[in-house]
This record gives C-alpha cells, structure tokens and sequence, in this order.
C-alpha cells in the first residue's frame, strides 16, 4: 500500500512536493488554508492571515530561466522577470499539467501535527485539520511542511524611542498594496531589503519626500547585468562558482565590490555595505540609483528618536517631518501546527538536517522544504529538495545516525568561515549551487561533466560555462525529464525572443568572427587547466 504523505501549503515548494510523491508512488494530500495555490504569489487585496503578502507590482527578482521548475520551463513569450500575476498563471500551468489540484484540499488549515504514540515504530502522525467550522483528523505516514518563512512579520517598535508618541501613520511592509497611500505626504522606510527598497522607490513617484533609513547599508544591483543579459544567467554559472570558492574570501569580496560598484559607486549613493566581509543578500532593483541620484529618495542612518510628526536620524540633530513610516523589517517564522519538540526555531533557524530534516526524530518521517535562502531561486531548490526527502520518506535513502546530522546542524549553526568563497551573514543563506549540488549527488541526478565531455561536448560546455539553470537538475537520475537537453540548448532563445520584439538585422563584422575563435581558443584552454 502506497504510502500517505501529508504536506502543509500549496505554494511553490508544496506543489513541488507533490509532484515528487507522485513521481515516486506516494499518496500526497496538500492542506491549504486559503481558497487558491501560489502562496506568495497570489496577490489579495486585503492580508490574509498564516499567508504571505505581497504588493501589486511585485516582480520576480530571478529571470525565468532560473526560476522555473527544472521540468517545466516558462511560456516563451512570458517577459524574463515575471510580473506577480503571469507568475500564478504559469504555477496554475503547471497544477493542471501534472494533475496536481487533485490532491489538494483547499480552505483546509492544519491545527496540529503530532506523532502518534507508537511513532518510535511506524513513524505516523496524527494531522488534525479545520474546514468549514469542521475539525477532522487523520494518519499519515509522512508531513512535508511547506508553509515558506514570510507569514510572520518581525516589528521591533522597541528598538524605535518615541514610537508611542508618532502621530502618523505606521505599518508593516507586509501591510504595504498600492502606492496611493502616500501621495504628497514625507514618508520614511525603515529597512534595505527587497521589500523596502521596492516600496521607497515606488513611493518617490507620488510622496513629498522619501527618506530610506538603512543600518548596514547593501549592494544593490540591477535586473539587467553586462550586455543587457539577465543578472543572475551571468552570476550563476558553475565555472563562476568553482572560480569564486577557489579563491581566499578577502579576494572575492574584494571582486564582488568591484563589480558591485561597477554600475555606480555605493559609497557615493550612501549605500556601501558596513560589513562586506560576510556577503548579505543583494538588493534587486533598477530604479534606485536614479531616484537618489534625482533627490527623490534620501539614503539616511539609523533612527535615534521618533516624535510625534517627525524623526530625528543619528548623527544630526535636525527633525524630518514624517507623515508616514513602513517598518521593511523582515519576518520571523515558526510552525503553530507543530510542538516544538519537534521542530524547535531559535534564533531564526532550526535545527534541520539539510536544511529540510528534524535531525533528533527516531524516525525521519518529516521534512520542512523551502526553510532556505539560497543565492538562487527557491523554486528549483525546493523542487530538489522535495526530490531528496521523498526517496528519504519512501525509504530509499537512509540517513546518517542522529548524533552525526546534530553535529553537522551545529557546525552549520557556528557559520565558522572556510577563508575561501563567499561567507553568508544569515543562517538560512547558503551557496545556491554548491546546496544543489549535495542534494542532487545524494540522488545520483547531478550531470557527470567528466562523461558528458566524452559524449555530448556542447551539452557539457553549456552546462559548466553557462547559466545553472534548473534544467541541469532533472537532466538525469529519478525523475529525468526527457526535454532537459533541449531546454538547456535552448535556453538563451527563450530569453531573447522576450526582448527582440523588434528584429534587426546585424552585418557580419570580421572582428566579431576574430573574437569568436580567440574566445573558442581560450575556453578550450580553460576547460584543459580545471578538468586535467
């Protein structure tokens, strides 16, 4: 008898999961508290609660290529960033084209998962569900939890003096859907991530004045990197990445500022990281050069005081009036469902094998996907994730004793630097291909570049030298898919026919073709010096 799998939310890793339980024989049941799939992605215009939020013009901050499923790739036509909504059409795309509504259970919240009293033998749990007023109960024999970390915001109102007294307006990002709100009124946001950047540079289109109050500073990069070519097809390749980790991390970060600081100086802009020895998410956006540049939004320090119609910044006396203030400060996670026995959050991590398993279960029976920040899009990396811990819950692989995955949770925990590559300041943030890799190796689907020379040469030079797109990740192994190789040949054409809308014609230039085979020279150099 097929084994029951219970997984919480049909976002992007849920749906992921569930085409993996099927792949691999399993019956899944996917809970959703809300009335659709996409999670994140599905713009409402009220916040809903246990769902994360998001605002209308929210686009995709990884290209299309990189951020579709490895077995299903957006529609040709779609832009390379996609807008929020054709990015619910094309997760609805693909609940239809592997069958997967089916299996889920809409408007359905899950009030608890515990482990049933024979647990230390069978592994079960007991998943207690409410639907329409209905309390229902049920045994399964594995949970994926797929509930993402951004339904919790974090708001440190005491980290802010004179909140209290703030006669204004005040919310959390998570809060923020239209731009009208601040029309003609001086607005401050307090935070440098994606959000807040985001929501500034949309407010300086209609607000008096913007003020972006940032403690450490980021770099900020834009959507479209050298040539005009999506950021992270140039960023995220498997040569860059074997050249970055072979190199000390005073190198690199010393790299990562030049090109950084290649678009515009950050330390002229105000924005120049505090601490660039460990690397913090970059900012995604293309606008905010532009908008300080023009005076429409001000880079500012910290918040020494908050009166009642202004602020008052470190390190200057002087009140800025201040008529409303979006506190971008992130969010924090936990599992209400779960006890903590279980799944314990601490410090904003868990203590996660993989990042996906409870490392001290008798029986590991159940896994967390998407609980990560790669370097890269969540999409594919949940979609391997969920590849990964299926075959663990179907038996398949075995994983090491407690005690060894407890003391590899705790080393990840110290974030002890390794003096070479990139060193990631948060705990959930990791190296999105190198992650990938581990996983993919551990399923016997990573591609074997040292065979794939021998046999398909181009296939292996696209593969090491360009784009880590997610193709490469069901290329072999379970779950190949058959339309890996043509997708990955392939993949530059889906990316300029969303930009050549107007075709024009290019004469053939003698240096061009000079440059061509001078490059071909030295890229077989390259390929002797790292595979001999």
């Amino acid at each position: 008898m097929a084994k029951r799998v219970a997984i919480v939310g049909a976002g992007v890793t849920g749906l992921a999961s569930i085409k993996c339980c099927l792949e691999e024989g399993l019956k899944p049941t996917c809970f959703e508290r809300s009335d659709d799939l996409g999670g994140l992605w599905r713009f409402t215009e009220h916040v809903e609660e246990g769902r994360a939020s998001l605002y209308k013009s929210v686009v995709s901050n990884s290209c299309k290529e990189m951020s579709c499923y490895p077995d299903f790739p957006f529609p040709e036509d779609y832009p390379n960033y996609v807008p929020n909504s054709l990015f619910l059409d094309y997760l609805k795309m693909y609940a239809n084209r592997f069958n997967l509504l089916e299996c889920i259970q809409f408007k359905t919240k899950v009030c608890s998962v515990r482990k049933r009293p024979d647990f230390t033998a069978t592994g079960q749990w007991e998943v207690v569900t409410l639907c329409e007023g209905k309390q229902e109960s049920a045994i399964f024999d594995a949970v994926m939890v797929c509930t993402g970390y951004l339904t919790n915001p974090y708001l440190p109102l005491d980290s802010f003096p004179g909140i209290n007294t703030f006669k204004g307006q005040y919310f959390h990002s998570r809060e923020y859907k239209h731009p009208d709100i601040f029309r003609d009124k001086s607005v401050l946001v307090i935070g440098m991530g994606n959000s807040g950047t985001d929501i500034a540079v949309e407010a300086s289109h209609l607000a008096k004045k913007v003020f972006l109050s940032t403690t450490g500073g980021a770099w900020v990069i834009s959507r479209v990197f050298d040539s005009g070519y999506p950021w992270d097809m140039v960023f995220m390749t498997r040569f860059q990445n074997t050249f970055r980790n072979s190199l000390p991390t005073p190198i690199v970060n010393w790299l990562i500022a030049r090109r950084m600081n290649s678009w515009f100086n950050h330390a002229n802009y105000g924005l120049i990281p505090e601490d660039r020895v460990q690397l913090r998410e970059p900012v995604l956006n293309d606008e905010l050069p532009g908008r300080i540049i023009t005076g429409k939004v001000l880079i500012k320090p910290r918040i020494k005081e908050v009166k009642e119609n202004s602020v008052v910044f470190s390190n200057t006396p002087k009140e800025e009036p201040i008529d409303i203030i979006v506190f971008a400060t992130g969010y924090t996670f936990a599992f209400p469902f779960l006890d903590e026995t279980v799944v314990k959050v601490e410090d904003g991590q868990a203590s996660l094998y993989k990042y996906i398993f409870p490392a001290h279960l008798p029986k590991p029976t159940l896994a967390v996907i998407g609980l990560i920040k790669p370097l890269g899009s969540l999409l594919p990396t949940g979609d391997t994730q969920a590849r990964w811990a299926v075959r663990v819950l179907k038996g398949v692989i075995k994983l090491p004793p407690s005690s060894i995955m407890i003391e590899e949770v705790n080393e990840r925990k110290k974030n002890k630097p390794s003096g070479f590559g990139l060193r990631y300041c948060k705990a959930l943030e990791t190296d999105y291909i190198t992650y990938v890799d581990e996983l993919l190796t551990a399923i016997n689907a990573k591609p074997n570049l040292f065979s794939l020379l021998l046999t398909d040469p181009r296939l292996a030079l696209a593969i090491f030298f360009g784009p880590c797109t997610p193709y490469q990740f069901r290329l072999t192994g379970p779950g190949k898919w058959e339309g890996a190789r043509n997708a990955i040949m392939t993949q530059w054409d889906r990316t300029f026919k969303a930009t050549k809308t107007r075709i024009v014609q290019e004469s053939p230039s003698l240096f061009a073709s000079l440059l061509k085979l001078f490059s071909f020279l030295a890229l077989l150099v390259a390929i002797f010096l790292i595979f001999l």
